[in-house]
């Protein structure tokens, strides 16, 4: 197929530099095709290691829905027997350059975006569309089998279509920008900037446009080059549902604290459920600016949380973001404010998904200089 040459204009995100120029997606492969030395039975999540405390159920399931993605399990219970069996692993997908969302795990044969440039390079797995999806932590197979029919699509036509023409992350966040997208709770337009100037192929484009989430992976693996990139204070930021943590990139450790559950509103029928700790390394998308740092630019966001919000919402992006557009933890400690991380809420139980959406606001402490909050290796 003939992919969309207009590639739309890149602008600025307020006064700081943007952090997103030069991040081209340039392909979707395999991920045991990209990180070819990773050992096949270690699966990624988000957020810190769990260091021994207890997996959550929505990690647990979208593990064995990863291994039911592989052919290693035949259902649900197969999958959670052999994670019982200590003959998987699960690592923290930051620590190989992947991010993922949610409670979404990442295997050895899932597909995996591609971003970054010559110097750097980030991957994120595809998000296969509203629940039950991977990332919900949903118990219900048909997220395994929606996975496989979007794998091959995206390995085939989609990756034949960028390995001509990359993808410019940052023309899209531009637009989405513009548009009243903050690119990390609301991502339609953004989406739709992705659909426009990748295809021209009426059956492609149904499906990439139909999944206003899609593209949100994407935004997160550029983040995570951003990070780098940039040479960002923050290595690894996210949450794993029972951790919140990050690690700075003169650090081999992480910094932990408890993960309180997001603060937000839940969708109907879902008020008296036990939300999930903050999880997903999405958390990378506020930390180079967008998300909470780019509330400015979504205001049915500001309305629907006004109630919510911190008063001084609006002035945290120029207190917080470093002249790279990066948020600086030397910045939160001098000012004594947190970045507004924005994260869905999950049912802590597995078997709900997706309660609703919010925002989730780190302790200070965290950031502090020799911090003695919970350090893992």
């Amino acid at each position: 197929m003939t992919p969309n040459t207009t590639c739309l204009p890149l602008r600025p995100i307020e006064a700081h530099v943007n952090p997103y120029q030069g991040a081209l997606w340039s392909g979707v492969r395999r991920l045991c095709d990209v990180l070819p030395a990773l050992d096949p039975h270690v699966l990624l999540h988000a957020g810190p290691p769990f260091a021994g405390q207890p997996v959550p159920a929505p990690v647990r399931h979208a593990a064995a829905q990863a291994l039911i993605f592989e052919g290693a399990a035949v259902d649900l219970a197969a999958g959670l027997a052999l994670l019982d069996s200590a003959v998987y692993q699960l690592e923290p997908a930051q620590e190989h350059g992947v991010v993922t969302p949610l409670a979404q795990v990442v295997s050895n044969r899932m597909p995996v975006m591609i971003v970054g440039d010559s110097m750097h390079v980030r991957y994120a797995p595809l998000a296969e569309g509203p629940p039950p999806a991977l990332r919900f932590g949903s118990a219900d197979s048909q997220g395994a089998e929606t996975m496989r029919t979007l794998a091959d699509i995206a390995l085939d036509e989609l990756n034949n279509i960028l390995a001509s023409q990359p993808l410019h992350v940052g023309s899209v966040i531009a637009a989405a920008l513009a548009q009243g997208d903050e690119c990390h709770s609301r991502t339609a337009a953004a989406n739709a900037a992705m659909v426009h100037a990748l295809t021209s192929s009426p059956g492609l484009t149904e499906q990439l446009a139909s999944n206003q989430g899609f593209v949100l992976p994407l935004i997160m693996a550029a983040s995570a080059w951003a990070l780098a990139a940039r040479g960002g204070e923050v290595a690894c930021v996210g949450g794993n549902g029972v951790s919140f943590g990050l690690r700075l990139a003169a650090s081999t450790q992480w910094r932990t604290c408890p993960a309180d559950p997001p603060t937000g509103h839940r969708f109907d029928g879902k008020a008296g459920l036990t939300a999930l700790g903050a999880i997903g390394d999405s958390a990378v998308v506020d930390f180079c600016g967008l998300g909470g740092q780019a509330l400015q630019h979504a205001p049915t966001l500001q309305q629907d949380w006004q109630t919510l919000l911190p008063v001084d919402w609006a002035q945290r992006p120029e207190l917080l973001l470093d002249r790279t557009g990066l948020v600086s933890p030397v910045l939160i400690t001098q000012h004594g404010i947190a970045p507004i991380i924005h994260l869905a809420l999950l049912d802590a139980s597995g078997q709900d998904g997706l309660l609703g959406r919010g925002f989730y606001l780190p302790p200070i402490h965290l950031f502090e200089p020799d911090t003695v909050v919970g350090a893992q290796s």
